[in-house]
């Protein structure tokens, strides 16, 4: 019973600490998608103040 109780207690601190590593991992991803997501608008202004060819998203290209 004794074996048992400490295979409880080393399996329960393994699941919090897999807990604790998804929930920074995905405080992460949220932040780097984030930041992704404001390169991209500021990479589209300066395009667009730039007059440039690049196509983004949905737009068509000027010759359709």
């Amino acid at each position: 019973m004794e074996r048992l109780e400490e295979q409880i207690a080393h399996l329960t601190r393994a699941l919090d600490d897999l807990s604790e590593t998804v929930t920074r991992q995905e405080r992460e991803i949220a932040l780097l998608t984030r930041r992704v997501a404001l390169l991209l608008e500021r990479e589209a202004a300066r395009e667009q103040d730039q007059g440039g060819g690049m196509v983004m998203g949905d737009e068509r290209p000027p010759h359709w």
